[in-house]
């Protein structure tokens, strides 16, 4: 929780503890530079934390190695041939499995496959979203 959150009541303890009004007040005003300055010094860690995120995703897509570039990439890949077994593959090789009398065919979990496909049109759709405004190329 942060010192925002408690400055009615440090206010008041001020006001109880130091009689002069100007005194208070001036000690108030201190109390909620200090506040402001610890709120925008967290905001600014988190900017920069994103920021260098940023620069590390530019120079992993600029790069020409399939393994630094190619994760994003190959997740999708590996979302899109496991939704093909899933919704396309498994119940085919079900049937002809039960017409030709062979064991079937193992399942794959639909809840991981839903939570990766999530993600990834997530950010699909954000990058549209940013396509649609100007903002990426």
């Amino acid at each position: 929780m942060s010192l925002l959150a408690f400055l009615p009541l440090i206010g008041d303890v001020l006001d109880k503890v130091l009689p002069d009004a100007g005194a208070s007040d001036s000690a108030k005003l201190e109390l909620m530079k200090l506040a402001q300055s610890g709120e925008l010094a967290q905001l600014n860690a988190e900017t920069s934390l994103a920021l260098g995120q940023i620069d590390t995703n530019k120079v992993e897509a600029a790069s020409s190695s399939l393994f630094v570039a190619g994760w994003r990439p190959g997740a999708g890949w590996v979302c899109v041939a496991g939704l093909a077994y899933t919704f396309l593959g498994q119940p085919l090789l079900a049937w002809l499995s039960a017409v030709q009398g062979w064991p079937v065919p193992p399942l794959i979990a639909g809840d991981t496959l839903m939570v990766l496909l999530t993600g990834l049109l997530g950010l699909g759709g954000y990058r549209s979203f940013e396509k649609a405004k100007g903002v990426a190329k």
